[in-house]
């Protein structure tokens, strides 16, 4: 199935225009071909370059650009993983908050609270053996 087209009207330099003229009647092509093709070959070089992937890379992270864009641009591998990294650039780790106060010692422990001490205590049950 075809993909649907869409009409573009520019306006370049006309010594451009000629030169693009004398190629297409050279190459036996139309001139929409030729620059269709010099459009997908300057996409395809700009998706190697690195100042260019840094570029866009800092806009979708800065919401300038979204993720079917990067998507389109750089392909879906690309895409994800841009993506996945966002996701762990945004997470904030987990804080656990208290919604009351710590209950007091004399609450937590209900009665007396032990105390450790490194000395055995007299009333163990090695001594109850004896």
């Amino acid at each position: 199935m075809a993909e649907e087209k869409t009409r573009v009207d520019f306006n370049a330099p006309r010594s451009l225009i000629e030169r693009a003229d004398s190629v297409v009647e050279i190459l036996d092509i139309s001139r929409t071909r030729l620059l269709i093709d010099a459009l997908e070959d300057e996409l395809e070089t700009l998706t190697h370059d690195e100042e260019f992937r840094r570029r866009l890379s800092d806009a979708y992270y800065n919401d300038r650009v979204d993720y079917n864009t990067v998507e389109a641009v750089l392909g879906r591998e690309e895409a994800m993983r841009m993506k996945l990294l966002r996701a762990s650039v945004d997470r904030t780790p987990a804080e656990p908050q208290l919604e009351d106060t710590l209950p007091s010692d004399d609450v937590f422990y209900d009665g007396e609270i032990p105390e450790w001490t490194d000395t055995p205590s007299s009333d163990s049950d090695d001594e109850s053996h004896a």
